[in-house]
């Protein structure tokens, strides 16, 4: 069903080495510590950390706080294995896998390849779709509260998010002509540095709120049955909040891709898992902080977001401020996500019609102010035609987030334990029925549990959503 294009060497392993070129025949990466950072921390810190203290509120204090940390293990954990396996069958002599989907090839083969592929793929389709929403939230979020500071937080204030849409998607077919992840890195240092500040704003202002003693009624036990949600809505919301948190890690679906970035010296497995620990690492500090601030500030009534969501008013300015770092951190993440899916259906035409000129052929121009640009007719039409669709599907369902919620819930058990834990098995020929197996081998199970609930949970907020659908109605 689906393959993966694997460009031949045209440099083999011990020949002499061609100026410009690294051993696989490629062009030579530069990547390192630093940029693989980078691009693990706009992958992960999404706006979603402004949601945390809801998901604090659905489990408390001391839950919230351990399944957080918990997943922040599992996730590194399992990322460590998955870097191990970019080269096959040694991890720093081996041939280079490209994608995850190569090295699911390598290390398992059959019917998982096409799995893996359909779990990656559609994830990544999924979240570009997703950021467009989003992106547009945020948006709006400026233009209201600028109406709220002029007209009062009464004011029935109303903003569409069409136009911003489009707007997302006009600068998005123009970054999408960037032709490869290796170039992405000034965009993911921007994105970056983006994440940190809004989420530092959030923090700054739920600490503000904290110490002007105005702050909401929070439990030990977080919502309270019967007073802020009953009895089955505090199950399910717990699903959901546990299913946000694992998600919120979720980076795997893009290691492989980050990986074949970095440069050869030092080995690509071990900065990556030092990427890895500091992405991780920095992405719990802020969740721990915006969640349980958070929670602090706005107890069992915590909005989903604290700044799109209205939980602050003011400064309207700094509010404004944040919802721009939000959109501009997410224009970045856009291609983070997008870029392997281009590459995955360009590689693959290249090698179904590899005498093309339309699709192989590569025009250079230099324009002004941004020097030589490489210009690839079949990436000009195709990558336009993908983020008009998935703006155009952004715009038709509003509630497409919920869906995401749902293909997060079902892609994280794949790509973040499974095939990284049974690469891993096969990698290093761990004996069966040894103990480190069986503790393998229940870290999968466990999280094949938590992540059907998280499903349930999604699906019941889906079916919700889909009620409340108005096509075509502004989102905010």
């Amino acid at each position: 069903m689906m393959d993966t294009y694997h460009n031949p060497s045209a440099v083999e392993l011990g020949d002499t080495p061609v100026k410009g070129v690294d051993e696989d025949g490629r062009e030579k990466r530069t990547g390192t510590f630093f940029t693989a950072s980078a691009h693990i921390i706009t992958a992960v810190i999404g706006s979603g950390v402004l949601s945390l203290a809801w998901a604090l509120a659905q489990l408390s204090w001391v839950a919230g706080t351990i399944i957080l940390v918990t997943f922040a293990v599992i996730t590194y954990y399992t990322s460590t294995f998955l870097a191990d396996c970019y080269r096959s069958p040694d991890p720093i002599t081996g041939t280079r896998n490209y994608s995850y989907m190569d090295v699911v090839r390598a290390y398992l083969g059959g019917k998982k390849v096409q799995l893996c592929g359909l779990a990656q793929y559609v994830n990544l389709v999924g979240v570009t779709i997703g950021y467009t929403i989003t992106a547009s939230i945020s948006l709006v979020a400026i233009g209201k509260s600028n109406c709220y500071h002029d007209k009062g937080k009464s004011a029935k204030c109303s903003v569409s998010n069409y136009p911003f849409m489009a707007a997302f998607g006009v600068v998005q077919i123009i970054l999408s002509q960037i032709p490869n992840f290796h170039e992405l890195s000034f965009l993911s240092f921007i994105a970056a540095v983006m994440s940190f500040s809004y989420a530092s704003i959030g923090i700054g202002l739920a600490i503000a709120k904290v110490a002007s003693g105005k702050v909401g009624k929070t439990e030990l036990t977080g919502t309270v049955i019967g007073v802020d949600v009953t009895s089955s809505e505090k199950v399910w919301r717990m699903f959901q909040a546990i299913g946000d948190i694992a998600f919120s890690y979720a980076f795997t679906t893009i290691l492989i891709e980050i990986q074949d970035t970095l440069r050869s010296s030092p080995p690509e497995n071990k900065v990556m898992k030092r990427a890895s620990l500091a992405g991780v690492s920095t992405t719990t500090v802020f969740y721990i902080l915006c969640g349980c601030i958070g929670y602090a500030a706005f107890g069992n009534a915590a909005p989903g977001d604290f700044l799109t969501e209205f939980g602050f008013y003011d400064p309207y300015w700094l509010i404004d401020f944040a919802n721009a770092c939000i959109a501009l951190h997410l224009i970045g993440a856009y291609q983070v996500y997008g870029q392997p899916f281009f590459q995955f259906v360009e590689s693959n035409c290249k090698k179904k019609w590899p005498q093309s000129n339309f699709i192989n052929k590569e025009y250079s121009s230099n324009i002004p102010l941004f020097g030589k640009c490489r210009v690839n007719l079949f990436r000009l039409v195709w990558r336009t035609c993908y983020v008009v669709m998935t703006t155009v599907v952004a715009m038709i369902f509003p509630f497409f987030n919920a869906i995401l919620g749902l293909l997060g819930a079902l892609s994280f058990w794949p790509l973040t334990v499974y095939f990284p834990v049974s690469m891993h098995i096969a990698q290093t020929k761990v004996k069966k029925y040894s103990p480190r197996w069986l503790a393998l081998n229940l870290l999968v199970v466990v999280c094949l549990i938590v992540s059907c609930l998280a499903a349930v949970g999604s699906i019941i907020g889906l079916i919700r959503s889909v009620k409340a659908y108005k096509p075509f109605n502004n989102l905010n």
